[in-house]
């Protein structure tokens, strides 16, 4: 799978080509209900790919008072959480491997983390976000390492002047919040915006208690052509954790913590700056820029025993952003570098290890129109990943391994009117080994290989007057994908966990997708998400067994009804189907039950003041949010049982 290294000059040249040959003189066209998940601003109908956004008016509706809440079940998001934060998954991955296979950005800013921890969603807060745009399926050209299963940028509101709001949020369980956020001008060419959050809740578990506090500052200049931007965030993340439960424990009283005398908490305080600067360079090219930074502290007890991880990352991320009008439409051009360095520490009682992780890449994509109706797009990227690893058991004197890996795209399409779209896409894509998984083997494997994939996908859109449908298939393909296995070889007969990160056998993933959203009444709105995926494995001693912790049936349906003009009550329904435990991929235990998560909200808007009572899981299910296979008895994580809450928000 993948493209030889020479395959990427040859694309580059080729696109070159195109644009010698085809280019004219000409300004680029605007457009209305621009994205910027396909790294430069465009419309999801001009994209060869499965985009939704959830704006504004959307997030307000739900009543969510959290992001968890708000993505569960959209667009085929399977949400999982073991107590530390909720973690997403796209496409028919597990818990385990989501994490390493779903890319989550903040202004394009990623949140994943060179070691697998999951990406720190409880750091976002909704008062914060303007928007949140998905793209289902691979995106391994325009995003690299970990953007398999899908994409999910979350856009946070742009400085306008003289605007802000302030909310105030109770709940069950003792759970408090306040929200404020403001955006002013210092003059004509510089603005700025400022966001806090403090929360606190007990939870739904015994011994769950969390405290998460977060700050944002942004400071963004504009003058004709040319805008920067200056911004850093702060959050304060700490949570006891309830651990997980045997099966008779889930069932006596899903809400009890692990053990008695528990003492296991995270604490996790990180920061983070970034500069964007953006330059017409002439009528057609802009170069756009950003740098970023981000360390993580985390101070943690496990099972009685201290610990501490510090992550630290630091990114640079040039681009090129061309448009030209030719005589078939609007040619555009992308290309670009991602460079990071990331380092990774670990000091616990039974372990001690320091981790270097440098990558570099470069990308090229380009939207060629054949005709006022068709176009196709084309792109590729080639990557390098240096890792420095060092570990007192496995590597005490340290290593340096090297991968590299690349991808190809090639997409079609079509809009043969202004009601319909279709499009097909083949693209490539990979993810490269995280350093912790590299420093922890099977004794005599040094490094893993990069996990390779290819995904296939076509799709129909339907846009008309009162509703809209969205029809898409995919099959996704993957090769020496990283994962956990528990029955493999201790990197050495004293270590302390028993199994260890392999290269596990091929696997294969196919799935079908219904979005319909309806307007039968100006008052009423209907919506209702289905996904079909089906995933197994096709070598090795499980071949032909499904992978674990992945429902072959899910799905969502929602209703808003305006009341008055004053009053909205809004209804959702997500459901997830029947699915092995993480780990078992066997198959050799029961399935968990499926389950169905019904929320409520009602809101009242007059003026400036907003209102809202929402309740999540109305109807109280039992259910299972993380779980465990093991030999020696599976262990499970309960979902939150039903909460209720109430805010009022003032905006001015």
């Amino acid at each position: 799978m993948g493209s030889h290294p020479t395959s990427l000059a040859l694309l580059t040249a080729m696109l070159l080509g195109t644009f010698a040959v085809q280019a004219e003189e000409g300004n680029s066209n605007t457009t209305d209900t621009l994205v910027v998940i396909g790294r430069s601003a465009d419309t999801p109908l001009n994209l060869a790919a499965n985009v939704n956004v959830i704006d504004a008016a959307a997030i307000a509706m739900s009543g969510a008072t959290r992001l968890g809440e708000l993505l569960r079940g959209q667009s085929g998001i399977q949400l999982s959480d073991n107590g530390a934060g909720p973690v997403l998954a796209m496409r028919g991955f597990g818990a385990g491997q989501a994490a390493s296979n779903t890319l989550i950005l903040v202004d394009g800013r990623r949140l994943n983390n060179i070691d697998i921890a999951a990406p720190d969603l409880n750091a976002i807060a909704l008062n914060q976000v303007e928007r949140i745009e998905i793209l289902s399926g691979s995106a391994g050209v325009l995003y690299g390492d970990q953007a398999v299963g899908g994409v999910i940028n979350i856009v946070t509101k742009a400085p306008d002047a003289g605007s802000g709001s302030l909310q105030l949020l109770a709940g069950n369980h003792d759970t408090y919040e306040a929200r404020g956020d403001y955006a002013g001008a210092i003059n004509d060419n510089w603005r700025y915006y400022l966001a806090a959050n403090r929360r606190d809740s007990d939870n739904y578990r015994d011994h769950s208690e969390s405290e998460t506090s977060a700050l944002l500052a942004r400071v963004q200049y504009e003058q004709g052509e040319r805008s920067l931007f200056i911004e850093a965030g702060f959050n304060d993340d700490e949570r006891e954790l309830a651990g997980t439960l045997t099966d008779e424990q889930f069932r006596d009283s899903p809400r009890q913590a692990a053990y008695d005398g528990i003492t296991d908490n995270n604490h996790s305080i990180s920061r983070n700056a970034r500069l964007g600067y953006q330059q017409a360079l002439s009528s057609h090219w802009r170069l756009l820029l950003d740098a970023d930074y981000s360390d993580t502290d985390v101070d943690s007890i496990s099972f009685g025993s201290k610990g501490n991880t510090q992550r630290r990352l630091l990114s640079l991320s040039p681009k090129f952003s061309g448009r030209y009008d030719i005589q078939a439409g609007e040619l555009k051009l992308i290309a670009g570098a991602d460079l990071s360095r990331g380092e990774s520490e670990f000091d616990y009682s039974y372990m001690d290890r320091s981790n270097t992780q440098k990558l570099a890449a470069a990308f090229v994509q380009a939207s060629v129109p054949l005709s006022s109706s068709l176009s196709y797009v084309i792109g590729g990227r080639y990557a390098e990943v240096k890792d420095e690893l060092r570990d007192d058991l496995t590597y005490p004197a340290g290593v340096n391994l090297d991968n590299d890996a690349h991808a190809l795209e090639l997409g079609l399409n079509y809009l043969p009117n202004q009601q319909q779209r279709f499009y097909l896409r083949a693209e490539d894509n990979f993810r490269f080994a995280k350093v912790d998984e590299q420093a922890y083997t099977s004794e005599g494997v040094l490094g893993l290989d990069p996990q390779a994939g290819r995904s296939y996908e076509a799709g129909w859109d339907y846009n008309s007057k009162g509703y809209s449908l969205r029809l898409s298939a995919f099959r996704l393909d993957l090769e020496d994908e990283i994962v956990w296995d528990p029955s493999a070889p201790k990197p050495d007969p004293s270590a302390y966990f028993n199994g260890a990160n392999v290269n596990a056998d091929s696997s294969r993933r196919y799935g079908v997708a219904l979005d319909l959203d309806w307007h039968p009444l100006d008052a009423l709105a209907l919506g209702l998400d289905y996904q079909f995926t089906d995933a197994f494995f096709t070598a090795g001693s499980n071949d032909g067994k499904a992978l674990s912790w992945v429902a072959r049936h899910s799905g969502r349906g929602f209703a808003s009804y305006d009341l008055d003009d004053n009053w909205q009550l809004y209804l959702d329904a997500q459901y997830t189907g029947e699915r092995f435990i993480e780990g078992d991929n066997a198959n050799l235990a029961d399935k968990l039950d499926a389950y169905t998560l019904v929320n409520l909200a009602l809101n009242y808007r007059r003026g400036q003041w907003l209102a809202s009572v929402r309740a999540d899981n109305l109807l109280d299910e039992d259910y299972v949010s993380a779980g465990y296979y093991s030999d020696w008895g599976n262990g499970y994580y309960p979902g939150s049982g039903r909460m209720v809450s109430a805010s009022i928000k003032y905006h001015f």
